[in-house]
C-alpha cells in the first residue's frame, strides 16, 4: 500500500501547486486589467523605420570599419 500512499501524497502536492498557480494567474490578470488599455499595444500600428540609401551606405561603411578594427586586433593577438 505504500505505492498508493505515495501517489496520494504526490496528488496532494500537485493540487497545492495548481492552486498556487491559479492564484498567481488571477493576480496577474487583475493587475493587467487595472492597467487597462495603456498596457495593450497594437503592434500593427507601429510603422517600420525606413532609411535612405545614403544612410544605409553610411551605416554599412561604419560597420565594416568597426569589424576591420576587430579583425586587426585579433591578428595582433595571434601573432
Amino acid at each position: 500500500m505504500s505505492i498508493l500512499a505515495a501517489i496520494r501524497r504526490e496528488q496532494k502536492k500537485v493540487k497545492k501547486q495548481l492552486t498556487k498557480l491559479q492564484n498567481d494567474l488571477s493576480s496577474l490578470q487583475l493587475a493587467a486589467n487595472a492597467l487597462g488599455k495603456s498596457a495593450k499595444r497594437d503592434l500593427a500600428g507601429v510603422k517600420k523605420r525606413v532609411l535612405s540609401a545614403a544612410a544605409r551606405a553610411k551605416l554599412s561603411k561604419a560597420a565594416k570599419k568597426r569589424w576591420a578594427k576587430v579583425k586587426a586586433q585579433a591578428k595582433k593577438a595571434v601573432a
